[in-house]
């Protein structure tokens, strides 16, 4: 039976999903460090603010809401499309610790209360994860839990992102030896990450698809993904090209995905052009992109109202709101 929601939470989700349905279509942007390295090293905080504004602005049209980032974000998102949600990123950009113990940190100044403030929509709160990692999941969880006591506190849904990542420091994530593992730590990561509060997930593809081409394990995979998570799940792109996430995608919302919350397989060619060549690609391919995808979602993916359903409305109900 679906899950009554408050008002905020639920209008947080209405407002970020397509009007095609209870789906979710939305850009991602909320790229700090690594956008800093996609760009000139001598490129100023004017450049990736407007580089940022151009993007999100010319895929808020389309898109069904926009996730982005208050160091670079805030142009883009007054000035984006008013028909588009907005989600807004906590987390600080990367994490503490070495790379086999990941510790995912707050931004200082930065909260629920400002994020609300700020006219968004829905919190994306982005953590490294690994279940077998002990007593860091443990914390980890603690950490997830507060965050999103204090975003419902301000009814804010929450977008929680889990990051896997190699417990062994000789052991890349894109090696063929995690990529053995990686199915199993996707899957038991949306089994025990979508109990602790949060009110949609947002995964990673749980196969890596250089060491497996089969769509049958794909298929299998999704599905366990969304057996496993009690609550709606959308497809995160990871930086993949186009040409290897739209596939994904459909067989993602096929087996049970609530749509796609992706970025860069659709606008990463964008960041380095002039702005002549880059309004012409965002107006062009990186629309073209968008476009089959929200296709894909709205037509297959599973819609996050089978989870959750709307307040009940009465005469004297705003007397009970808090």
């Amino acid at each position: 039976m679906p899950i009554t929601l408050t008002p905020g939470r639920y209008r947080g989700l209405k407002s970020t999903s397509l009007a095609e349905g209870d789906v979710f279509g939305i850009i991602a942007f909320d790229q700090r460090g690594s956008y800093r390295k996609m760009m000139p090293a001598d490129a100023g905080y004017e450049t990736l603010t407007q580089v940022k504004r151009e993007i999100i602005g010319a895929l808020s049209i389309d898109a069904s809401a926009i996730l982005t980032d208050p160091t670079y974000g805030l142009k883009a998102a007054m000035e984006m499309s008013p028909k588009a949600g907005l989600l807004l990123a906590l987390e600080k950009s990367g994490y503490s610790g070495d790379s086999s113990y990941r510790k995912t940190e707050l931004i200082p100044s930065w909260t629920p209360e400002k994020i609300r403030k700020s006219g968004a929509s829905a919190v994306k709160f982005m953590v490294y994860y690994h279940p077998g990692s002990g007593a860091l999941a443990d914390e980890t969880e603690g950490l997830i839990r507060r965050v999103v006591a204090d975003c419902h506190r301000w009814d804010l849904p929450v977008f929680l992102e889990p990051m896997s990542y190699s417990l062994d420091a000789d052991v890349p994530k894109d090696s063929v030896e995690f990529a053995a593992e990686r199915s199993s730590v996707v899957i038991e990561t949306a089994r025990r990450l979508s109990r602790v509060g949060a009110d949609a997930l947002k995964l990673e593809f749980p196969l890596d698809i250089k060491y497996d081409q089969d769509r049958g394990t794909w298929q299998r995979a999704c599905a366990e993904v969304s057996d496993a998570s009690a609550v709606p799940w959308v497809l995160l792109s990871a930086g993949v090209d186009f040409e290897q996430f739209e596939p994904q995608v459909q067989i993602a919302c096929d087996c049970g995905a609530s749509g796609f919350l992706a970025g860069r397989a659709i606008w990463k060619e964008a960041a380095a052009m002039s702005p002549v060549e880059r309004a012409e690609f965002l107006e062009g391919a990186a629309r073209v992109r968008l476009r089959q995808l929200l296709d894909i979602a709205a037509g297959s993916a599973r819609p996050w109202s089978d989870f959750y359903s709307a307040p009940p409305s009465s005469e004297d109900w705003y007397e009970a709101y808090e």
